[in-house]
C-alpha cells in the first residue's frame, strides 16, 4: 500500500438497495484472501430501499483495534451520484484520497470543478458502473463493477482478490456476470488512467 500508514480506509456512500454493505464486505473479503486483517461494517440511516445509505472498510497489514467509522478515508466510492449534492460525501478525505463516482459524466459536468482544487485531480475518477452492470448482469446493480474500479485506481488490492471475493459470495451466473462488470470497470479504469498519464 501506499505511503506508511498501517490501514487503508474506504467509505461507500449509496442507496439501500445498491449493495453498498456487501461492497464493504467483498473489499474486507479480497483483502483477507490477501493475507491482510481487515474489517467491514454499515452505518444505516434508514435500511429502507432508496435511503442512503454509508459503509465503511479497512484493511491493513496490522490487527485492527478501531471499530470507529470511518472519518478521514483514503478513497471514497460513490454507488449513487444523486448524493453529491445532498451532504458532504467528501469530508474527511485526505489530500492524497482516492475519489471514484458511478457516472458517465465528468466532475466538471456534475458540478465537482472545485474538488480539482482541494485534491489530487488525476485520482478523481467516474465510471458508468451501473450501465456496465445492466451490460454484464442485466440489472443496475454497480457495487461489483466499482470495486473492479477501485482495484484499478487505488492497487490498494488485486483485481482477482476481488473477483475472488464475489466468486465466492456469489456462486454460479451471477457471480461470474458479477466479475464480468468488475472485469470491464477495471478496464475502463485503467484506460482514463492511461489517458491521463498521457495528457
Amino acid at each position: 500500500m501506499e505511503g506508511s500508514r498501517p490501514t487503508f480506509e474506504v467509505r461507500i456512500h449509496g442507496r439501500g438497495g445498491q449493495g453498498v454493505v456487501t461492497a464493504a464486505e467483498l473489499l474486507s473479503v479480497a483483502a483477507f484472501d490477501e493475507g491482510r486483517h481487515a474489517q467491514a461494517f454499515p452505518s444505516f440511516g434508514s435500511e429502507r430501499t432508496g435511503a442512503p445509505v454509508v459503509s465503511f472498510c479497512r484493511f491493513g497489514d496490522t490487527p485492527i483495534r478501531t471499530r470507529e467509522p470511518v472519518a478521514e478515508p483514503d478513497a471514497l466510492i460513490v454507488q449513487d451520484p444523486t448524493l453529491l449534492h445532498q451532504v458532504d460525501l467528501f469530508k474527511g478525505l485526505r489530500p492524497d484520497g482516492y475519489v471514484l463516482i458511478n457516472s458517465t459524466h465528468s466532475f466538471a459536468e456534475l458540478g465537482l470543478e472545485e474538488l480539482g482544487e482541494r485534491f489530487r485531480p488525476e485520482r478523481l475518477l467516474t465510471a458508468p458502473a451501473t450501465d456496465l452492470a445492466r451490460q454484464h448482469l442485466g440489472r443496475p446493480l454497480p457495487n461489483a463493477a466499482l470495486l473492479g474500479g477501485f482495484a484499478a485506481q487505488t492497487r490498494a488490492l488485486r483485481l482477482d482478490s476481488v473477483t475472488a471475493a464475489v466468486r465466492e459470495r456469489f456462486p454460479g451466473k451471477a457471480g461470474e456476470r458479477n466479475v464480468a462488470a468488475a472485469g470491464a470497470c477495471f478496464e475502463h479504469v485503467e484506460r482514463d488512467l492511461s489517458e491521463v498519464a498521457g495528457a
